[in-house]
């Protein structure tokens, strides 16, 4: 199996562990503001086959606390699963990103006991998903599945969205509140562009509509915090 990138040595994708990132790639979304469009589109060569990367977790065992995998959209891949139960075969947590496209795949990896913490990308209120995804049409059925296996599952979770001025409203912060109503953490990550991020024009939020969502979230979700920047 290919492996896109990895970053050896991470404390801010796990939460709580000093982890590795393992990046997939290809995504069923086009998200314009992504961070990692060449391995969404599948454009980035691989850096090493699954083996490269186990003899490294081999290496690593005692140093390392954990495994984020990440994409693109990892369940994607169909050799993830084989991937994941090496990985745990080797004594690691792992943490899976994942944009809720796919929820099949997902209760079957939880089923498994192959993740142990999954980030779920929430993109913005149901009206504004697809544009927000950079698609035509999200079938919005599947995001809600894979939401409500998280909260009514036993493994760790949070929900995340990425705000971005251009995209989202102090209305959007409702919409994404339905959702996930009653569901125990949510972090929102303002926008910072990079080389990387295919398309310009997009910026950050504001720090008021930053402080706005958060106070709307907190009528929704236990744990409301802003990751990546400071509000007063």
């Amino acid at each position: 199996m290919d492996i896109y990138g990895l970053q050896k040595m991470t404390l801010l994708d796990y939460p709580g562990k000093v982890a590795c990132t393992v990046f997939l790639a290809g995504c069923n979304f086009r998200c314009p503001f992504c961070h990692n469009a060449e391995l969404a589109e599948r454009l980035a060569p691989p850096v090493m086959e699954d083996g490269e990367l186990l003899a490294f977790l081999k290496k690593r065992q005692g140093l390392l606390e954990g495994v984020a995998v990440t994409g693109g959209e990892p369940l994607l891949s169909p050799g993830l699963p084989a991937l994941l139960r090496s990985i745990k075969e080797l004594g690691y947590p792992v943490k899976l990103d994942t944009d809720g496209g796919y929820p099949d795949r997902l209760a079957d990896l939880i089923s498994e006991g192959l993740v142990d913490y999954v980030a779920m990308d929430v993109k913005n209120a149901p009206a504004d998903y697809a544009a927000t995804c950079g698609v035509d049409y999200v079938n919005l059925d599947t995001i809600r599945e894979s939401i409500r296996i998280l909260m009514e599952g036993t493994v760790e979770y949070e929900f995340r969205t990425t705000v971005v001025a251009q995209l989202h409203r102090e209305e959007s912060f409702t919409g994404i509140g339905k959702m996930i109503e009653g569901a125990r953490k949510y972090f929102l990550q303002p926008f910072k562009d990079r080389d990387t991020v295919k398309y310009a024009g997009f910026t950050p939020p504001s720090e008021e509509l930053l402080r706005r969502a958060v106070d709307i979230m907190k009528s929704y979700v236990k744990e409301v915090e802003v990751r990546g920047a400071i509000v007063s």
